[in-house]
């Protein structure tokens, strides 16, 4: 018999098909504690982590990523706001509470005094460190509370990557170098969006290059800046992610046949064709330093050999010049038109 994760495991009643997100992770409607949602979300992944080596491994593996998908929603301010409005809510302007600097955020939080905001952008900017660093080197606060804070100045969603089991099929699309070269994380496609796990805002140029791998558009995720790398070295162990490796290495290299003989030949580089002029002065060149070899080969059996090595009764000390004057005749006759 089949069994209804839903009603079996999160005791949500059978008349919520499918669930919301609020009812997915059993919150009240609408909730805007981000911390609570993920309190929440924590307490339920691991509930439900206790069926992922049992019978129910799969339905386990995919209610995982529902919640994480939930999760990450609900504490996205730009996301949760287009999610409730498509559940009827109602925002006023006065809704809008403003997105605040990590430093101030972190202060709110008592995390901080006044002062210290100062001397944390003096060391930041003396050592050319961004304040989430800075702020962890000084030892005020912890790494993950630090990107927790930066995460609401940017207004995005904070993970924690312990917690999360990204899509195989979404980690093969990247390879190692794309991910350790812009320390990210691919997660899973949620509501036709690409959500990837990140230590900072993403360049435009790794935007566009997620879109076209996946057809799709990306949304950043932060996670502290260790658990990303800790996260890299897990999943992209060596022979992990074979099947993004191999396809990497076939668009570097050209393939056999007649499409490598054309990237070979579009990759060669054309030769200049000299004009008659350049040919002409070519040749003039040629045949000078044919006849200086000659005539200077001449001169050195005259005035070497005939004065200081042979005898003077000996009647042909031109010996140099026999040799090098059939040379040039072979080189202008047979090798100069091979060239």
């Amino acid at each position: 018999m089949a069994i209804d994760v839903y009603k079996d495991w999160l005791g949500i009643p059978e008349e919520n098909r499918p669930p919301n997100h609020y009812q997915l992770l059993r919150v009240v409607q609408f909730e805007d504690d981000p911390d609570k949602v993920r309190k929440h979300y924590k307490k339920l992944n691991g509930h439900v982590r206790k069926y992922a080596t049992g019978q129910y491994s799969i339905e386990s593996q995919d209610l995982l990523n529902e919640l994480a998908m939930a999760m990450l929603c609900l504490t996205d301010p730009q996301r949760k706001r287009e999610y409730d409005e498509g559940l009827g809510r109602e925002f006023h302007e006065d809704d809008e509470s403003g997105q605040k600097p990590m430093l101030q955020v972190l202060c709110n939080q008592g995390h901080l005094t006044n002062d210290q905001i100062h001397e944390v952008e003096s060391f930041a900017s003396a050592r050319g460190l961004s304040n989430r660093d800075a702020v962890v080197q000084m030892k005020l606060t912890d790494p993950i509370t630090a990107a927790q804070a930066l995460a609401k100045e940017l207004g995005l969603s904070f993970v924690d990557l312990e917690d999360m089991l990204p899509d195989d099929s979404v980690l093969d699309k990247v390879p190692r170098s794309l991910v350790k070269r812009n320390s990210i994380l691919p997660l899973f496609v949620d509501d036709d969006v690409l959500l990837v796990a990140g230590i900072d805002l993403p360049e435009f140029e790794l935007e566009d290059e997620m879109r076209l791998r996946f057809e799709k558009p990306m949304r950043t995720v932060l996670a502290a800046p260790l658990a990303v790398n800790q996260a890299i070295a897990k999943y992209y162990a060596p022979g992990a992610r074979d099947e993004a490796a191999l396809e990497e290495a076939e668009s570097a290299t050209p393939k056999s046949g007649k499409k490598g003989k054309a990237a070979k030949a579009k990759n060669k580089k054309p030769k200049h064709k000299m004009t008659e002029a350049e040919k002409s002065e070519k040749m003039m060149m040629e045949i000078i330093i044919t006849c200086w070899a000659v005539v200077g080969s001449g001169m050195f059996d005259q005035y070497v050999l005939k004065a200081f090595v042979l005898p003077t009764s000996f009647t042909f000390p031109y010996i140099t010049s026999a040799i090098v004057a059939p040379l040039a005749g072979v080189y202008w006759f047979f090798l100069r038109d091979k060239k």
